[in-house]
């Protein structure tokens, strides 16, 4: 089979997954095939809706983000950490954004996803400081494993230190599962750009985020 013909068979499978309501592709090994090349492409990702199904990197593209609001002000110092709004909040409006059938299941996750805020505070020794800075974003992509309900990833950005301005940062990134993507950066400004190329960059593979400086654990 030709280059040319193969492409039109991948296209063929691609156009399949997007309008099939379970991302089903058939168990015949020309559309195996086909799914190969195509999530070696990272054109496909396994579903977190459907078992055994699979979502296009094209459909991806059209959901939104869900980051706090006047977080961009923040980390340009131009807004005080207190107004930001909280990790609950964002995670409902993402949760309210799913198909009713994805709702509760996504509920199940606010626990683990919102409660990460303590974790980092405790891990990083900063519990006794002020009120450290952190904020939860989800974006679309799938990791190791699957992602939360509707296919997204949910990273955080936080301090590492009391001084916001100056001390450390880090970025992370989880899957539904214990996929995590982490990068540690020396100051605010760097954080700050360098969560303006996560968000920009999605959807994603959580291994993809390597090219932006980031360590898979």
């Amino acid at each position: 089979m030709s280059n040319d013909a193969l492409a039109q068979f991948d296209q063929t499978v691609l156009d399949m997954i997007e309008y099939s309501p379970l991302g089903a592709v058939p168990h015949t090994p020309t559309h195996q095939d086909a799914l190969g090349r195509l999530r070696a492409s990272h054109q496909v990702y396994p579903s977190a809706d459907f078992k055994n199904g699979y979502v296009t990197l094209r459909s991806l593209s059209t959901k939104h983000t869900f980051y706090a609001s006047k977080l961009e002000a923040f980390l340009a110092g131009a807004a005080d950490a207190t107004e930001l709004e909280t990790d609950d909040s964002i995670y409902g409006r993402y949760v309210n954004s799913l198909p009713p059938i994805a709702q509760e299941r996504a509920e199940g996750h606010r626990a683990t996803v919102v409660g990460r805020r303590l974790h980092h505070r405790i891990k990083h020794g900063v519990e006794g400081a002020a009120e450290p800075m952190h904020a939860l974003f989800l974006v679309p992509g799938s990791g190791v494993h699957a992602g939360l309900p509707g296919n997204y990833l949910y990273g955080s950005i936080f301090q590492k230190s009391a001084d916001a301005i100056t001390g450390g940062w880090a970025i992370q990134v989880h899957d539904v599962e214990n996929g995590t993507a982490s990068c540690e950066l020396a100051n605010r400004a760097e954080a700050a750009s360098r969560l303006e190329d996560v968000l920009a960059s999605a959807p994603f593979l959580l291994g993809e985020l390597a090219e932006l400086g980031f360590h898979l654990n």
